[in-house]
């Protein structure tokens, strides 16, 4: 019978993601007493720290979500807090694992227990560090005695070449139903409810076709700049960082044809099969811009060139929109217009079905231009599904207005909603793999985006500059008009 006991390794834990989002989701996972009894942290990064030391950065990130009596609360983080452990060393070297290994026979005993490897460390260093934990031994297990599982953050590699080595690569040393892919997006709740609200609701999937659904938009938008992360940012720049992996994973959920079942396997099919329908986005149907300075020189919204770390010439994309067309009987003719950008007019992330306008003209001029009707998916902020209808004002007159059928969270649910990456942990301790990329998807998205990164780049493209704080690039708006795309309307 396999071991109860579970050591989750986090490489990279002084890092901000661990420390910001891993931690305080594995504390919240324990205080609701979701993870094994007997379960350890052990912390990995090139920083050198004291088990005092993790511990107490660590804290400083801890909330009671779950439990908001103060006594509780400090009971179960001290609780925490004191099976977390600390071992540093460099990614790549052998030596450091087997120091690794030593702590965990230490607290655990020999090595007969659950293993979960977080890697929260940059893509570069993905295979060094894969290739010296394989050579540590401390991959290898005896199902009997516990599983080993492997977590890896996006990007996943620069183009479908890199991705495609990286998984033959990691695989390697992972097999490929221990490896979880993860892209946090699945793990937000309205994005879980996606498949709820398409398939447990017949009133929606006989409308959820081209025959209806005029347009699809998929937005992406952070209206600050790119927060100190140009080591990062500058090598791999918007579409890769959100349009790849994001939005892509969205449109999927959005598009996919109802599965057999509701399992991983059979979800992940309909995914892969919606992507490969995808046309390869050419140039002419994208739109890639870079924010400049704010144009009335407000303080403190610099140029993206002129951010800390960046260079000067940089012609790295910080705002990306195209159009996609879906190849199959349910979408064909049907623009799936997807943008994300940064530093620009809102800070949102939603998915927008846009229904065809009415053919009936029966109120004539009484209802001049009313706006077609919407289903909104907001994923953030303030998580909401809502329908816009056209409704009559109250009065004598008729007149109308559009108005929202409304579902806000926060209002309808009397809840904490889960983080996402307390969701997707838990997954990966339940072995649920439903909300992870496979291989085989993973390939399907590169191939949507892989031409168009390949000539921007062969070319030399200069991105369009747009005004830190405005809609985007004057691209985004010819690209709207090229496929007689309506004007937004705010929610």
């Amino acid at each position: 019978m396999a071991t109860e006991r579970l050591a989750v390794i986090i490489l990279g834990a002084s890092g901000d993601l661990a420390q910001r989002k891993l931690l305080p989701a594995l504390f919240s996972l324990y205080a609701q007493k979701l993870l094994p009894a007997d379960t350890r942290v052990f912390g990995f990064a090139r920083t050198p720290l004291t088990d005092a030391a993790f511990r107490e950065r660590t804290a400083a990130n801890l909330t009671c979500r779950y439990t908001p009596d103060a006594h509780e609360c400090a009971r179960l983080m001290e609780q925490f807090l004191s099976r977390c452990h600390y071992v540093g060393g460099e990614y790549g070297e052998t030596d450091a694992y087997l120091d690794l290994a030593a702590t965990l026979r230490a607290e655990l005993g020999e090595l007969n227990f659950n293993r979960l490897f977080y890697f929260s460390i940059p893509p570069s260093v993905f295979l060094p560090a894969a290739r010296a934990l394989g050579n540590s031994g401390l991959t290898t297990c005896d199902n009997r005695a516990g599983w080993t599982r492997i977590v890896i953050e996006k990007p996943f590699g620069r183009n479908r070449a890199s991705s495609d080595e990286l998984v033959t690569e990691l695989g390697h040393v992972f097999a490929d139903d221990q490896t979880y892919r993860i892209d946090h997006y699945l793990g937000k709740e309205i994005i879980q409810n996606l498949l709820v609200l398409r398939f447990a609701n017949h009133v929606f999937e006989p409308l959820w076709n081209r025959h209806f659904i005029r347009d699809v938009r998929i937005t992406w938008k952070e209206d600050i700049g790119i927060a100190g992360r140009a080591g990062y940012f500058d090598d791999f720049g918007i579409i890769r960082d959100v349009m790849q992996n994001h939005l892509l994973q969205m449109l999927a959920l959005t598009a996919m044809e109802p599965p057999q079942q509701l399992d991983a396997h059979h979800i992940r099919d309909e995914k892969v099969r919606v992507l490969k329908d995808i046309a390869p986005v050419t140039l002419e149907d994208l739109a890639v811009g870079q924010y400049a300075a704010a144009e009335h020189g407000a303080g403190g919204r610099p140029a993206y060139r002129a951010e800390h770390g960046v260079p000067p010439d940089s012609r790295t994309d910080t705002y990306a929109a195209a159009v996609l067309k879906i190849a199959n009987d349910r979408w064909r003719g049907v623009p799936f217009f997807v943008e994300c950008g940064k530093a620009l007019d809102s800070k949102i992330a939603e998915i927008r079905l846009r229904f065809h306008d009415n053919a009936v003209k029966i109120f004539g001029a009484k209802a001049p231009h009313l706006p077609p009707n919407e289903i909104v998916i907001r994923v953030q902020p303030d998580e909401a599904i809502f329908l816009r209808i056209n409704n009559k004002l109250p009065g004598l007159e008729t007149k109308f207005a559009p108005t929202e059928l409304n579902l806000r969270y926060k209002a309808a649910f009397n809840t904490v909603i889960p983080e996402a990456y307390e969701s997707l942990l838990l997954d990966v301790v339940k072995g649920d793999k439903s909300l992870f990329i496979r291989a085989d998807e993973l390939a399907a998205s590169w191939d949507v985006l892989d031409g168009a990164l390949r000539e921007l780049e062969e070319n030399l493209r200069e991105p369009e500059l747009y005004a830190y704080g405005s809609a985007g690039p004057r691209g985004r708006a010819k690209l709207l008009k090229r496929h007689d795309l309506l004007p937004e309307h705010t929610a």
